[in-house]
């Protein structure tokens, strides 16, 4: 009995020692060697401050920056601590009231707008916490913006394609837009 207790007591720390100490800090040295940048958060940096993450969104809502995709996070929007989906189902009423009320707050944001609202604008990702939009739902706000800034609409759209990201190796996803990192370069726009 007692040499059977020995050997496992000396298995629990060895495993613990192997996959609780040695095993994350090698990952984390082959992660910090090959990918610093998203090892450490994807920090998007302003004057070398870090002032958030590509890899998650932020509720911006003064008309002179773009807006992401409404966060289905709750009880503040964009929270990485209770990121998730709403669950609703397309032919839900608190779903279609989200939509038709998010709908009435672009139109109402930019009344002289008749384009189609994307459906990334009134829509929540899966996981609430999306940082990109669409190159659609982009263009659909550069009207706005560019008049709240006192910018040439034309002078945003080149903004908007320079920062319009392919897809993922060219065959995955689809063409995205950050909306931290263009709203970042806007207000660098305006410093100029």
């Amino acid at each position: 009995m007692g040499r059977t207790l020995r050997n496992a007591l000396a298995m629990l720390l060895v495993m613990t020692l192997v996959t609780g100490v040695i095993y994350p800090m090698l990952v984390t040295g082959i992660a910090q060697l090959l990918f610093p940048a998203q090892a450490n958060g994807s920090l998007v940096l302003k004057g070398g401050r870090p002032v958030g993450s590509a890899l998650l969104g932020q509720a911006f809502t003064a008309p002179g920056y773009f807006w992401g995709r409404p966060s289905a996070t709750q009880p503040r929007p964009y929270d990485g601590a209770s990121s998730g989906g709403s669950n609703l189902g397309p032919a839900n009423p608190v779903l279609r009231q989200a939509v038709q009320q998010r709908i009435r707050q672009l139109r109402a944001a930019d009344p002289g707008n008749p384009a189609p609202i994307p459906v990334d604008l009134v829509t929540a990702s899966a996981s609430g916490l999306d940082p990109d939009i669409s190159p659609a739902a982009a263009q659909y706000q550069v009207a706005r913006v560019a008049r709240a800034r006192g910018l040439p609409p034309g002078q945003v759209q080149a903004l908007v394609a320079a920062h319009t990201a392919g897809r993922q190796w060219g065959i995955f996803g689809e063409r995205r837009v950050n909306v931290l990192e263009l709203n970042l370069a806007l207000d660098g726009l305006q410093a100029r």
